[in-house]
């Protein structure tokens, strides 16, 4: 089961075991990391699971979808290094990942 590092906004890191096949979304809201929503359930339409990924992971995960991507493109907190959280698929390649919660809009 890959570990995954949550940084929120304010306080502590939050390291999770993570079940492959879940979500970095899914994952958060069952480990209660403050700032991650996920209001649409998963589906791409809202961005409460925006989450940056630390720069050394970044492409080591999967490019992001065009309609991931057009959704971050609009966000105003988007860098380079974000994604939204319902759309990354957790594997076991990702034990030690480390992701930060961006400020919702």
């Amino acid at each position: 089961m890959p570990k995954i590092t949550y940084i929120p906004l304010a306080g502590a890191p939050i390291e999770t075991d993570a079940a492959t096949q879940m979500t970095l979304m899914e994952v958060a809201l069952i480990n209660s990391v403050p700032g991650i929503i996920g209001m649409c359930g998963g589906i791409c339409s809202c961005a409460t699971c925006h989450l940056q990924i630390a720069e050394d992971w970044i492409r080591r995960l999967p490019p992001p979808s065009q309609e991931e991507e057009e959704m971050v493109e609009g966000l105003d907190h988007s860098t380079p290094a974000s994604r939204l959280g319902c759309q990354v698929t957790v594997t076991d390649d990702m034990d030690g990942l480390l992701v930060r919660v961006v400020e919702p809009q």
